[in-house]
């Protein structure tokens, strides 16, 4: 019978170790996932001219775009004309300090327009009896988020009527009823 010592498992530990495992494959290796980078985002409430809170809205960088998601609430129902100003500045009552619509490529207004559209046009807020509403709309006509937060800021306009997607400058949708000052999240 063969003794085995204890050098003899030793040689043999080393001569499997030199032998080596086989590189893993591809599909063998297991990724970690790469954590998502937070969107960029912008934030405003919207005051009414009494000073009441009527809803929020945020504005998130996208590879599509600037995308702006508004949620009213305690708003007269019915369609409201929506915009980014391009002041952020809201002094009540009537918000004009706001300026006109974000305009960056100097077209006419409306969705519908002959012209393009100004960078701040969106489609009308339909706000529901109970008085909330809610909208998406990824901004065209050159919005970007540097744009937007440019050294004076933006507001964002909630009008009282309904905008008509052609007039030119604002879309014969009557006063502006309730405005919010963009802020980084």
């Amino acid at each position: 019978m063969r003794k085995i010592t204890m050098s003899s498992v030793a040689v043999l530990a080393l001569g499997l170790a030199a032998c080596g495992s086989p590189e893993p494959t591809e599909e063998a290796v297991e990724e970690t996932p790469v954590e998502a980078q937070p969107a960029v985002q912008a934030s405003a409430t919207l005051m009414n001219a009494e000073g009441v809170e009527v809803g929020t809205v945020t504005a998130s960088e996208t590879p599509d775009g600037v995308m702006i998601a508004v949620n009213a609430t305690n708003m007269p129902p019915g369609e409201h004309g929506v915009h980014v100003h391009t002041t952020g500045t809201c002094e009540a009552p009537d918000f004009t300090s706001a300026g006109g619509h974000w305009n960056p490529e100097e077209t006419t207004h409306g969705l519908e327009g002959d012209d393009g559209q100004h960078a701040g046009d969106m489609p009308n807020l339909e706000v529901s009896e109970t008085g909330m509403g809610t909208l998406e709309y990824t901004l065209q006509g050159g919005a970007t988020f540097a744009g937007l937060m440019d050294e004076d800021g933006s507001a964002f306009i909630v009008h009282e009527g309904a905008d008509d997607q052609t007039t030119d400058p604002s879309g014969d949708s009557g006063s502006r009823y309730a405005c919010g000052v963009f802020a980084m999240n």
